[in-house]
């Protein structure tokens, strides 16, 4: 089974800008992820940018590059482009390794690739790992999924899903002891016919309220197969504090 990776890489984040070029250890970001990804079984790693600046570095490190439009609403759009200007065929399968993931796991790559290859009536393949702590439960910037016994995605929510009736009746301060939540890992392998599907739906309603774009997937019926992580997935970079806290980890890594 052979998979492709792209890396997303955009300049203009809104709490980080320059995300991507920003220094861990002496090396940017965007570097830090490409070298993870290149850990994995993968045909093929491509950094897909409208930006020339992280172009040229990444052509410092060796890199596959590959420019694309500036006016894509998300990932997934960039995605498609990319596997429409290499001419990857409908069966490809494709993986999309967030630009801020530096300690990404080149395990659990392998893993949602081989799980979408071993799911044909999935379009897409994902993962998750369970939520241990009542905070991150009712956090709406962790996202939840429920799934049903074969691994397919029956709802993403920012909400708490489920949601523990008679547990929460006196509070929500107390980790539930009976049930099991999980937090949706954002990482995605796709075939190539089914991102020239997506580009060509509008986006949906629930997608919109939520603010997540796999919904659109459930929405028009596409199939999203998950499974726990088969190995710890580190937060990603969104904020000056996950930059730091990231920073700190590979400076005692490399002082220990």
């Amino acid at each position: 089974m052979s998979f492709n990776i792209v890396i997303p890489a955009r300049h203009g984040s809104t709490r980080l800008p320059g995300k991507p070029l920003l220094d861990i250890a002496g090396k940017p970001m965007v570097q830090r992820v490409w070298e993870q990804a290149c850990l994995s079984s993968a045909a093929q790693v491509i950094i897909a940018t409208d930006d020339e600046r992280i172009a040229a570095v990444a052509g410092t490190f060796g890199a596959a590059v590959c420019m694309t439009r500036a006016d894509h609403p998300s990932g997934t759009d960039r995605l498609q482009e990319v596997a429409t200007r290499c001419g990857w065929d409908d069966g490809q399968i494709v993986v999309n390794v967030q630009g801020d993931e530096p300690l990404i796991p080149p395990a659990v790559i392998d893993q949602v690739a081989n799980n979408l290859a071993a799911n044909p009536g999935a379009g897409i393949a994902t993962l998750c790992e369970p939520v241990c702590d009542v905070g991150e439960l009712v956090n709406s910037s962790a996202v939840k999924v429920v799934f049903d016994s074969r691994g397919m995605a029956l709802y993403f929510s920012r909400a708490t899903i489920p949601w523990p009736r008679e547990a929460f009746q006196a509070g929500t301060d107390i980790m539930p002891a009976h049930g099991s939540w999980y937090r949706h890992i954002g990482i995605y392998a796709y075939r190539t016919a089914f991102l020239h599907q997506y580009v060509s739906w509008q986006p949906a309603l629930i997608e919109q309220l939520e603010q997540l774009e796999q919904l659109r997937a459930l929405y028009n019926g596409t199939g999203i197969h998950v499974a726990r992580a088969s190995a710890p997935v580190p937060g990603g970079v969104d904020t000056q504090a996950d930059l730091d806290a990231v920073r700190a980890r590979f400076d005692g890594e490399r002082g220990s």
